[in-house]
């Protein structure tokens, strides 16, 4: 917008014959806005549009619809059509209603934090993370659990994030902080909640997890949908975890990344003074929470094994979880029942059982008893070049070459 003395400034410079192009250049405006101002002659103040007035007097209801529709201005305009009898284009109402729309994206991030007493909650999460183990960048997953009161964390690695995964990843945070609070706070994983709806806030759990509840004695309690910073100390403790403990950092195996995780909790994460309390977490939870917590009282471990399907590969071994466990080779092509319960994986086959390892943790591991690949060539047990001498079918399955004579009419 040009003032005044710019427009005057215009009209005595044409006057002593000065083009367009050359005033423009001169007073630091466009050619086109010469031209406007030298067909007008003088300077003269900008006329603000007339705006409909149809709405005038419809505040209140128009507030009231809009916070109802939840900031569809569409369906207030609907609204107006069919119970005012108004019927005003969509840009109309957005003009009415947009001193309200700031009003309401406020509301919607607006939280009150939520402070628990020394022992009441613990949440939990898992956050994903790219980390190269072995020189393989391998996906993980962080389970990070929090402490409500004192924001101490305890942090575990796993390849995924099943339910035998948040189990134990709850009981390696019970067992770390000596004792059960009473109660979780946990997302709306499908491992663990079956449904949750959003407006009627009815929720179904896991038949498992109310059974671990029962086990350890704590209530469980879920997020609302779609709004995971109801359990923002953990959320924020999850992105503390990805960013501080694991970033830019490899490792030479899984159980290295586990070591690491425990002594940085222990000397990192126990000892920074915390943002929101001031204090140092460990400190908090040896004052004032430790005592609070519900004790373990000798309570055993939640059994939660596993029973699966596999076919036996050329490999000589059935893949659990991303990694091989070896079987006796003569199971190539067969299926067989695999059962994980714990850090136990156990194949059975024909009723009996055949094979038993110790899981692993991570992924793309292999683990191979000597025993299960006897008389192979390559095997430890013989010499490479030597098969097993024992035929392929027993003798009394094969039939004498006479018999074929016969049925062929003579000898070959």
């Amino acid at each position: 917008m040009k003032t005044p003395d710019d427009v005057s400034a215009m009209v005595r410079l044409k006057a002593l014959g000065w083009g367009a192009k050359r005033i423009a250049t001169e007073l630091g405006c466009s050619k086109n806005t010469v031209k406007h101002w030298l067909r007008q002659g003088d300077w003269r103040s900008s006329k603000t549009p007339s705006r409909s007035k149809r709405l005038d007097g419809l505040t209140d209801w128009l507030a009231e619809r809009f916070r109802q529709h939840a900031g569809n201005a569409d369906v207030v305009r609907q609204d107006l059509a069919n119970e005012k009898d108004i019927h005003v284009s969509l840009r109309t109402v957005e003009r009415a209603v947009a001193p309200l729309r700031r009003d309401l994206v406020v509301a919607a991030r607006a939280s009150v934090r939520f402070e628990t007493r020394p022992g009441e909650q613990m949440q939990i999460d898992f956050g994903e993370r790219r980390i190269e183990i072995g020189g393989v960048p391998t996906r993980v997953s962080l389970f990070v659990a929090t402490l409500g009161y004192s924001r101490r964390l305890h942090v575990r690695a796993f390849g995924h994030e099943r339910q035998e995964d948040w189990f134990a990843g709850l009981e390696s945070a019970f067992q770390a902080f000596g004792g059960v609070p009473r109660e979780v706070l946990l997302d709306n994983a499908r491992a663990l909640v079956l449904h949750h709806d959003p407006i009627s806030r009815e929720v179904i759990l896991h038949p498992r997890l109310h059974a671990f509840s029962r086990h350890w004695g704590f209530r469980v309690r879920a997020c609302a949908p779609y709004r995971a910073r109801t359990k923002g100390k953990d959320e924020r403790g999850v992105g503390y975890v990805k960013r501080n403990a694991v970033a830019g950092h490899r490792f030479a195996s899984f159980a290295a990344l586990e070591a690491h995780l425990d002594a940085w909790t222990r000397d990192v994460a126990d000892r920074r003074a915390h943002g929101t309390t001031g204090e140092a977490p460990g400190a908090r939870f040896a004052r004032d929470e430790a005592r609070a917590l519900q004790p373990l009282a000798g309570v055993p471990p939640f059994s939660a094994a596993r029973d699966l399907v596999r076919r036996v590969g050329a490999d000589c071994a059935v893949s659990v979880d991303g990694n091989a466990y070896s079987v006796p080779w003569r199971l190539i092509g067969e299926r067989v029942r695999v059962t994980v319960s714990g850090a136990v994986v156990r194949v059975h086959h024909g009723g009996g059982e055949v094979a038993v390892h110790a899981a692993l943790k991570g992924r793309h591991g292999r683990v191979v008893d000597d025993a299960h690949l006897a008389g192979l060539v390559g095997s430890r047990e013989r010499p490479a070049h030597r098969l097993d001498p024992s035929p392929i079918m027993p003798p009394a399955l094969l039939r004498p070459l006479a018999e074929y004579e016969a049925v062929a009419g003579g000898g070959f």
